[in-house]
């Protein structure tokens, strides 16, 4: 594949995995208000996932459109950051996993939005403003759960200290961003990181938590060497498409 299709590859499938996981919460979240706000942004994060296929379908010499992206690849070959893949777990952990997501993203679209590449721009200068509204709400959960009752403050510390070390595949960088990012198309996850640590730093002060010193990184989805929950969730999420390959709803 070319770099470029590598890369809004890599964008795409981050969203899709999320929304995927975020679509496993709908109908048992606490309470009827969370339920309609989970499946809102599961559906945000799938509309991206769509329009970063999209254009991937255009730059594929294959020709494979959304569905085939989505629904026809293995496991080595999604591309999206291990932290998306991560399960559920209790409500807490749902909440880190999205705010450590969102921390990302809302400065990776902010700076993407000035891409050499029209399309990427324009596809980012959309996402940005729902990333932007995803982070302020993953916050206030961060800070009410970590400044809540001694209950709560365990399990979002417990979910900060599980998933801290997969929040690091979300910066790495190989030749394909290096290339992309010299020519103006990408993004390079250097520049981004700094916005951010003062972001995850600022609401974790809030929320009375403490940023994790844990220098070990979970990397290497961006390759497609994944945890053993993507190998879980592609079969469930394929299976429907796969069983009538060329359906239409």
């Amino acid at each position: 594949m070319t770099p470029l299709l590598t890369y809004v590859l890599r964008l795409a499938d981050d969203n899709l995995i999320v929304a995927q996981r975020l679509g496993e919460l709908i109908a048992s979240m606490p309470d009827l208000e969370e339920d309609i706000a989970v499946a809102n942004i599961g559906l945000d994060h799938l509309g991206q996932a769509r329009n970063f296929y999209h254009y991937a379908s255009e730059l594929d010499p294959d020709g494979r459109d959304e569905d085939q992206f989505a629904m026809e690849r293995s496991e080595r070959e999604f591309l999206n950051a291990t932290l998306v893949e991560q399960p559920n777990g209790d409500f807490a952990q749902t909440q880190v996993r999205q705010f450590l997501l969102d921390a990302y993203q809302v400065p990776l679209y902010g700076a993407m939005t000035a891409s050499a590449d029209e399309r990427l721009a324009a596809i980012a200068a959309k996402a940005v403003k729902e990333a932007r509204y995803h982070l302020e709400r993953s916050s206030a959960w961060v800070v009410r759960l970590g400044d809540g009752t001694p209950e709560s403050f365990e399990r979002v510390s417990r979910a900060v200290d599980y998933l801290w070390p997969y929040a690091g595949d979300l910066f790495h960088a190989d030749d394909v961003e290096v290339e992309l990012a010299e020519s103006g198309v990408a993004v390079d996850p250097a520049t981004i990181r700094p916005t951010f640590n003062a972001t995850v730093a600022a609401i974790f002060a809030t929320a009375n938590l403490t940023v994790p010193d844990e220098a070990y990184v979970r990397s290497g989805g961006r390759t497609g060497f994944h945890t053993e929950h993507l190998g879980h969730l592609l079969p469930e999420m394929q299976s429907l498409y796969r069983a009538h390959p060329g359906a239409t709803w």
